[in-house]
């Protein structure tokens, strides 16, 4: 039997139109630190609400929700999303029914009852890829080859990006003041901060760029128009992600997203030897287990491992990647019949 088939969807008692006041996704939504999570989280309450009754968020009567509905929506989660999606977007359905009993619309036990939701398991590997050294000069190359200011601004933006593992919205929400004698104070998800430091070229990087923009208080980094008049305001994170996809097709990059500096900064640090702990906490993670995601090194360990092994079998036809194969002469003979 499909998970589908256990309750039927689109059950009239949980369809509702509460006064906004009184709606626990939205008053969940209200309480989140950021806009990148109010609207991430935002996401997968919608998409919840249509698997329970069709329709948006605002119209699920949240409070109805009981432990089969929320059973049945961890089963149909499970089943189409990967396990650290799956359990984001049930974290986002228990923060809903905790509002719903904070206002007053659910008791402590039915409370209890549907938000007894065990997470989802298994692992997936971690989206996007690690820029390799050539590429990360590719992309400062296609900055200090652009003679506008548009071009010393983004060679600082990728700076700070892999030199201290920011977020876009990080980026954005840096202000002048915020970078003093080599330290960059940072504010994080849920409103945290940290320190970075920035040394050799990221400290350059952010000179140039402090030198076309001045000294007036506010945000960092300014938009550009086409005329390189600076526009003093702070830039949107969609307008990184843009200017960010805009130099790694300029430095003939494949696959290159944002976020991949921050995967680089990461993993580049753990092989360099830093310790795992430091590392989390330059990078603004609340658990060493989020950072271990992003260490390269098990896999080149396996990849290694797998260099043991030997398969006998010489091959027909020549060989597409020689680099995969052992030369010719490390094999042993064939023994003769």
């Amino acid at each position: 039997m499909k998970v589908r088939e256990i309750i039927p969807l689109y059950d009239n008692d949980l369809i509702n139109t509460p006064p906004i006041d009184q709606n626990p996704a939205l008053v969940y939504l209200a309480r989140l630190g950021s806009e990148h999570s109010r609207r991430t989280q935002r996401q997968a309450l919608e998409v919840i609400a249509y698997m329970l009754i069709g329709d948006d968020l605002l119209r699920c009567n949240w409070a109805a929700l009981r432990y089969q509905h929320t059973q049945l929506i961890r089963s149909m989660l499970a089943e189409k999303y990967a396990p650290a999606s799956a359990n984001r977007m049930l974290s986002a359905l228990r923060g809903v029914l905790k509002a719903a009993w904070r206002l007053g619309q659910m008791s402590a036990e039915e409370y209890h009852r549907a938000a007894d939701i065990s997470g989802v398991l298994g692992s997936s590997l971690p989206a996007g890829r690690e820029l390799s050294p050539g590429e990360l000069a590719a992309l400062m190359a296609a900055c200090e080859n652009d003679p506008t200011p548009a071009g010393v601004r983004d060679a600082a933006i990728i700076a700070l990006g892999y030199s201290c593992g920011l977020r876009r919205a990080e980026l954005a929400g840096l202000n002048y003041e915020d970078y003093a004698g080599g330290k960059l104070v940072i504010r994080g998800k849920r409103s945290k901060q940290r320190t970075a430091y920035l040394v050799n070229g990221a400290a350059r990087a952010i000179s140039d760029w402090l030198a076309i923009r001045g000294s007036a208080p506010g945000a960092l980094f300014y938009p550009i128009n086409k005329g390189g008049v600076l526009i003093r305001r702070r830039m949107t994170t969609q307008a990184i992600y843009n200017l960010l996809a805009k130099r790694g097709s300029e430095a003939g990059i494949k696959g290159f997203s944002p976020h991949d500096l921050r995967r680089t900064f990461i993993s580049d640090l753990l092989e360099a030897g830093a310790d795992i702990a430091t590392v989390a906490k330059m990078a603004g993670h609340d658990s060493i287990n989020t950072t271990a995601r992003y260490d390269r090194r098990p896999e080149q360990a396996k990849q290694k491992a797998a260099g043991l092994l030997h398969v006998p079998y010489r091959g027909r036809y020549p060989v597409q990647n020689p680099s995969q194969c052992q030369p010719e002469a490390s094999y042993p003979a064939r023994r003769k019949k």
